[in-house]
């Protein structure tokens, strides 16, 4: 066997095994979370959700895609308020622990308490920490240890799985 059909052979078995993590990544997924999942207090079917979210809020809430880095406007929001869950409302970071990552997501250095739960990703060939409302367990985005005092966490957020609302005085 050439050198060439070796390495060619050997690329498309990693992109076969690779396919469906690399779809999920870019929202193209089709294999969304149990969408009537009973460990959560807020529960939807699929058509209930689908109705409910945009089809990119969809992708990353229910299926776990990831938006595009520097594409969300909540990357550069900058006004003291409160960051809730797109899917259920939950409030669920504090502006305060809002900072600049320089990742192109929203990064924030802690969530307000009892709003986040936590799994094990073993996606993309490593292991990584995701990061979703404890209410309706919709996907927010992963946490790593390379954030600011005073945790030293960096909670990288897709903009799309939140909306903002403002303090009442800013």
């Amino acid at each position: 066997m050439k050198r060439r059909t070796l390495l060619a052979t050997a690329a498309a078995a990693v992109a076969t095994i690779a396919g469906g993590s690399q779809m999920r990544l870019f929202g193209f997924g089709s294999d969304a979370k149990a969408s009537s999942d009973a460990r959560f207090e807020v529960t939807r079917t699929e058509a209930e959700w689908r109705a409910l979210l945009s089809p990119q809020q969809y992708a990353v809430l229910r299926e776990e895609a990831t938006e595009r880095a520097f594409t969300s406007p909540l990357n550069d929001e900058k006004r003291r308020g409160t960051f809730h869950c797109a899917g259920c409302d939950l409030p669920a970071y504090a502006s305060e622990t809002k900072f600049d990552s320089g990742t192109g997501w929203p990064s924030f250095w802690d969530a307000l308490p009892d709003s986040v739960g936590t799994k094990s990703d073993r996606s993309l060939f490593m292991v990584r920490t995701e990061v979703h409302c404890r209410r309706c367990g919709g996907h927010f985005g992963h946490i790593f240890d390379d954030g600011p005092p005073p945790t030293g966490k960096r909670h990288c957020i897709n903009g799309l799985a939140l909306t903002f609302r403002p303090a009442e005085d800013a």
